[in-house]
């Protein structure tokens, strides 16, 4: 089986909008069982809303207003890269983090294209798997993945396909110590987002703290109260069921003996 490691950017932006983010770059590189680059894929896309890129983008990026201005739109693109990864139960797509894989997913939704293939693609989060490789508990960059692992980085960060290139690197020296059958898995709609789940983690280490129960409702009250909207039910129900393990998780170590 062949391992193909993703890289996306993405038209971000600092202030608040309606309108989608969107990918304006993919970067994969595609090893082979001996994990060795055998072929790069690399593509701009020319973006439907904010098309012109704002300068904290040029300036993180380094990515040229003329390369998207002259960019094909992302069903041409998408379209060449299905082609040219092929079945996918022929690979294991290799993330770092869950943004690409679900970013790829909106666009394509976005341009109302068809999203089986990649809710059928299983994929490995390398950067999850790092942390549990290294006992880390919060999320690190590849570049500080790099340093952990004394690589060198090579290219320029915050381009896809130097990324997946470095991330192909740090894929290569911790392999042997992932847990495919365990973590790898199909891509899912989250609807929270990072931020939320690390306030859900935190409260609820604060109300054990308290010696507060952990109860939904006592942190509803506490912590959501006026600060995040709960109108979706998925959403409350995805936080309901987060605020559940990590609750759970702490009553099992305060169980286990010193």
């Amino acid at each position: 089986m062949d391992y193909i490691v993703l890289d996306i950017e993405f038209n971000g932006r600092k202030f608040a909008s309606e309108l989608p983010m969107e990918v304006i770059e993919i970067g994969a590189v595609r090893l082979n069982e001996k994990l060795e680059a055998v072929d790069e894929f690399t593509a701009f896309i020319k973006p439907v809303y904010f098309a012109k890129l704002n300068s904290f983008i040029q300036k993180k990026t380094g990515i040229p207003q003329s390369s998207i201005d002259s960019a094909a739109r992302f069903p041409k693109v998408i379209g060449d890269f299905l082609e040219w990864l092929g079945d996918y139960n022929s690979y294991l797509l290799i993330t770092w983090g869950g943004e690409d894989l679900k970013r790829i997913v909106l666009d394509t939704r976005m341009h109302k294209l068809d999203d089986a293939y990649w809710l059928s693609v299983q994929y490995f989060d390398l950067l999850k798997g790092f942390l549990r490789y290294r006992g880390l508990s919060n999320d690190v960059s590849v570049e500080a993945a790099l340093q952990d692992l004394e690589l060198t980085a090579e290219g320029n960060a915050h381009r896809a396909l130097d990324d997946a290139r470095m991330t192909a690197d740090i894929f290569r020296k911790v392999c042997e110590h992932m847990d495919f059958d365990q973590y790898k898995q199909h891509y899912r709609d989250l609807f929270t987002n990072a931020k939320e789940r690390r306030m859900i983690k935190s409260a609820v280490r604060m109300m054990r703290s308290k010696k507060q129960e952990l109860k939904w409702d006592v942190f509803e009250e506490q912590f959501l109260k006026d600060k995040v909207k709960l109108e979706d039910p998925r959403k409350k129900a995805e936080m309901m069921q987060y605020f559940e393990v990590e609750a759970d998780k702490l009553a099992k170590a305060a169980d286990k003996p010193q």
